[in-house]
């Protein structure tokens, strides 16, 4: 395991050092979303962190490890690290149907705001939050990083954060503060904009896979409920309840891809006992949930409108 986390710090911070993204991919994945649309100035941005359109990707990096126990440690966790900086950027493409579901979703992110009179821009170029580097421990190689984000918005003339997922949140809303000096940016999820009486909710009868960091950490727990009522969750209080809701197996995925898995099977077998549909309000949860096989996952922004 010491081994696999060696090699996996290896390759993040020599990718994110080159590109500002923790994966070999091309960075015209991150904002292709975009085609058409309009944007205004940047002291108020709309922070994707590449985290929906990567989602797929990691999903494509742990099946690999999966498959050759890299992980495990040894000669196939040296080879593939190799692998992984010499070829990840083909290994780990999005198919098209991927990267469109991407796209689908930032585009209703960026509707639902412009429906409720939000302006904001973007980045031509985003970098990657670093919030990877956090959960694994890699408290240094993150604080490094961090200073070199933040300073990259302050270079643009950035004022306003808001970003589109849990985990962004968190490390920039709780984290940040803690490792960059005089950080100061207004950090705000997309849900904070939203007015519950002004939104549609497009299915029914669906259960609520809650993330951790929303749920527990950030005070979104009424806010991802208020939004969805009209379509009639179905809640129990041992399946969907704040303090008792299960995780969907994140980010542990990229270090113990099987355990991950089994957490994940279990919590699809739990919320398949409230219904068929789970809506999810994270990247990292739509993929994990979703590899089960056993239930339907949709993303709140697809349910939304």
């Amino acid at each position: 395991m010491i081994e696999w986390l060696s090699a996996l710090r290896g390759l993040l911070v020599d990718n994110l050092e080159r590109s500002y993204l923790p994966l070999p991919v091309d960075p015209g994945v991150c904002k292709r979303w975009r085609e058409g649309l309009s944007f205004g100035g940047r002291e108020r941005v709309l922070y994707t962190s590449c985290m929906y359109q990567m989602a797929p990707l990691i999903h494509r990096a742990v099946e690999l490890l999966e498959k050759y126990g890299a992980h495990r440690g040894g000669l196939r966790t040296r080879v593939a690290a190799l692998g992984a900086r010499l070829f990840g950027g083909v290994l780990l493409k999005p198919s098209e149907e991927e990267e469109r579901r991407a796209a689908a979703i930032l585009r209703s992110i960026y509707s639902l705001l412009k429906k409720h009179g939000v302006e904001f821009g973007v980045l031509e170029e985003e970098p990657y939050s670093g919030a990877l580097l956090y959960e694994l421990g890699l408290v240094d190689d993150f604080a490094e990083y961090a200073r070199k984000v933040y300073m990259r918005f302050r270079e643009e003339g950035v004022r306003e954060v808001i970003t589109v997922d849990p985990h962004t949140q968190y490390i920039l809303e709780k984290v940040y503060p803690q490792f960059v000096e005089g950080f100061d940016l207004s950090v705000r999820s997309y849900l904070d904009f939203l007015d519950p009486s002004k939104v549609k909710v497009k299915i029914s009868g669906f259960a609520i896979h809650d993330s951790c960091l929303y749920a527990r950490y950030l005070g979104r727990y009424d806010t991802v409920r208020k939004l969805l009522a009209a379509g009639r969750p179905v809640e129990d209080p041992f399946i969907t309840g704040r303090e008792t809701s299960g995780c969907c197996g994140g980010p542990a995925e990229s270090i113990m891809p099987e355990l991950t898995r089994k957490i994940a099977m279990d919590r699809a077998a739990k919320l398949s006992r409230l219904s068929h549909t789970a809506v999810v309000a994270c990247p990292i949860c739509f993929v994990n949930l979703s590899r089960t096989g056993a239930i339907e996952v949709r993303d709140m922004a697809e349910v939304l409108e």
